[in-house]
């Protein structure tokens, strides 16, 4: 693999070949790939997906060190005095995005840092806290249950596809409702989610705008006629005290819609196949259904649809296990190689519902941090919700196909079934 030289970098003439997160061995086995390289060295130069450098960042003790870390910003703009181009936005740009939408989709609370981050943060928090989350709990089951109820009539030949039937429905009802999203607009947020994570150019740039200019109508319409959804919330506050701008919360919704079904979705897929191909493990969960919380850690540790981190860059000169990492430098945190850490989990390749206690998050799957995932507690509640009232409703549920049959989209930093047929 060679590593390409990027001139915006400063250290540009130090690079050498390296890891690339678009190696074809990395895509086809980023658990094998990426656990060689932690077992190498704890911290690796590789390249981003542009091919502009990056250290790789491998070993649990290292990714938390950097994602606490307020020497490690996510915002290149953030390093003072240093005139380089942000590669989230370059890749933006390169996917054929007219100019105008590079703002709403590389520019958001997720690539922010204080006191921007803390303020935009802060706007929709008090939404997806422990307590609030807990109180959608009937909401949820009551979803869950309908979309659960309409699976026979999805089958064909005996078989169901368990990704749009049942995977995506349910996390995209839950968060399109807290939002207050119309009913009649979610399948088209489900094809433009699937469009804006496809790495389509094409698909891409055609779903952004559409997306885009449906996100400025929904919240002129809800500014005619507020309610107590989370998009009303966001408004008042916009209105009000005019902390959040138009583009700030065009880019809020986007982040947080699209963040909050499509990855759930296929922790939800990749769970049931995780559970399906250990049979002990789903009886001992069927058996013992105080388990679930636990186990639910644990799939997200074990199958997590989410491999990699958004870039930090160092604000300064910063020395790393061992590794000096200089100023404006861009570092790659590897969560797949850190939930599989024999110096954090013995025996990580093993699937263990029991690993985890009900509290417990020793993975960093929803990240580490300021930046720890927003929605984090409301996907546990989903994914427990789902398995359990899965598990219950169709105890004969298994698969419909050989295991080693199934196909993933071959993405980057990503681990995304394309289809998951079961017998129920």
């Amino acid at each position: 693999m060679t590593q390409a030289t990027d001139p915006a970098c400063p250290h540009a003439a130090e690079q050498n070949t390296g890891p690339s997160i678009l190696a074809p061995e990395v895509i086809a086995d980023p658990f094998g790939a990426y656990s060689r390289l932690r077992e190498e060295a704890p911290v690796i130069r590789g390249q981003f997906l542009d091919g502009s450098p990056a250290w790789y960042v491998t070993r649990m003790e290292d990714v938390r060190s950097v994602l606490r870390d307020p020497r490690f910003v996510v915002n290149v703009a953030s390093v003072p005095d240093l005139p380089i181009v942000d590669p989230h936005e370059k890749l933006v740009e390169s996917m054929g995005f007219p100019a105008e939408l590079v703002k709403y989709l590389a520019k958001n609370v997720l690539s922010s840092d204080p006191p921007d981050h803390t303020r935009l943060r802060r706007l929709v928090s008090r939404t997806f806290t422990g307590r609030r989350v807990s109180e959608l709990r009937p909401r949820v089951e009551q979803i869950t249950d309908e979309v659960l109820a309409t699976l026979p009539d999805h089958t064909e030949d005996g078989v169901l596809d368990l990704l749009p039937h049942f995977a995506y429905p349910l996390p995209i009802i839950v968060i399109c409702e807290l939002f207050g999203i119309p009913e009649a607009d979610r399948p088209l947020w489900r094809q433009w989610g699937s469009d804006l994570v496809s790495m389509d150019p094409q698909r891409m740039a055609t779903a952004a705008p559409a997306l885009i200019e449906h996100i400025h109508a929904l919240i002129d319409a809800r500014r005619a006629n507020l309610t107590d959804d989370l998009m009303s919330g966001l408004i008042r506050t916009h209105d009000d005290g005019d902390r959040l701008n138009d583009v700030e919360m065009v880019a809020m919704v986007l982040a947080l819609v699209l963040a909050g079904h499509e990855t759930t979705a296929h922790l939800i897929a990749n769970g049931t196949l995780a559970l399906l191909t250990h049979p002990e493990q789903l009886e001992l969960l069927r058996s013992r259904p105080d388990l679930m919380p636990g186990a639910v850690h644990e799939l997200i540790r074990w199958c997590g649809p989410v491999h990699i981190t958004r870039l930090r860059y160092a604000a300064e000169d910063v020395e790393l296990a061992g590794t000096k990492i200089r100023k404006g430098e861009a570092v790659q945190a590897i969560l797949v190689s850190s939930n599989f850490d024999p110096r954090e989990f013995p025996d990580p390749s093993r699937f263990d519902v029991t690993r985890h206690s009900a509290a417990g998050e020793s993975h960093v799957s929803f990240g580490y941090g300021i930046h720890y995932c927003l929605g984090a507690a409301l996907a546990r509640l989903e994914v427990e919700v789902a398995f359990g009232k899965l598990l219950r409703r169709y105890p004969n549920l298994t698969l419909a196909t050989d295991p080693e049959q199934l196909e993933r989209t071959q993405l980057p930093g990503a681990w995304q079934l394309k289809r998951l047929p079961v017998r129920l």
